[in-house]
Order: C-alpha cells, then structure tokens, then sequence
C-alpha cells in the first residue's frame, strides 16, 4: 500500500504584480493608482462628457459600494503589463472614433509616464452619447436638491 499525502488546501492570496526591485525593497503598484490615472486622462479629453455608469453603480455607490469611476474602469495587470478598459460617455457633436483615440492615447501615455509600466491595450466603451441640454438639465435639478435643503 503506497503512502497516501494529504495536502492542505493552499490559501487563497491576492497576486500582486511583481513590480520592481531595488536594494531598498520592492515596488508595487495597485490597481487603484492606474484607475486613477485612467480616470484624469480619460476625462481630460475634449469630448469626454464623464465616465460611464448604470443605475445599479449608482445605487451600489450610495450604500457604500465602490465608487462609479472605479466601475468604469476594469484593469489586468501581469508583471509590468497592463491592460485596460474604461466605459464612458461622449458629447453630442463630436465623433467617436476620433474621441475614443484620443483617449487611448492619452490613457497610455498617463500609465506609461508615470508607472513605466507597458499598456499592452487599451479598450474604449462609449455606453452614450449625450446632448448638451440634458446635462445642463441634469444640472439645473440637482442645484435645486441642493437650494431645497
């Protein structure tokens, strides 16, 4: 009869990108630090209305769930590669395909400089394009929730 092993399950752990090493220690960088820098360059973009959201985000950000921009924003980092998806909304009157470019463009070179890590893709998901008057709409009705209070 063979001798039988058993083995324990191993532990569930998190994985963290390696980064890198230096004599004083090692280097890593969240998830939440690339979602930001997404966030800023996406939104820094001439046409960009915001970052996208549904009604359940909203309703998941109320009671404490992560906040809308960080569900717009998907990130899979491997070694010093990332790869990354943002959904947002655009202007009316501007064209998508030329927007979507400019924030692929802009979101690489924000991870890039700043990280020196390598974006291996970026994917661009308009979910709306949205009319001026309804966001000044929008606008109009949460300043009088506000004066109300």
């Amino acid at each position: 009869m063979k001798d039988v092993k058993k083995t324990t399950p191993a532990k569930e752990t998190v994985k963290a990108p390696p980064g890198k090493s230096n004599e004083l220690g090692a280097i890593r960088i969240s998830d939440s630090v690339i979602s930001s820098l997404v966030r800023r360059a996406a939104l820094g973009v001439n046409g960009v209305s915001r970052l996208a959201s549904t009604f359940v985000d909203n309703i998941a950000e109320i009671v404490g769930s992560r906040k809308t921009s960080y569900r717009s924003i998907n990130i899979n980092m491997d070694e010093d590669r990332v790869e990354i998806e943002v959904k947002l909304n655009i202007k009316f009157g501007y064209k998508v395909p030329d927007v979507a470019g400019m924030v692929q463009t802009a979101i690489i070179e924000a991870v890039e400089n700043t990280t020196g890590m390598n974006v291996t893709s970026v994917n661009v998901i308009v979910q709306e394009i949205e009319d001026p008057a309804e966001e000044a709409s929008e606008d109009k009705i949460a300043e009088d929730i506000i004066d109300e209070k």
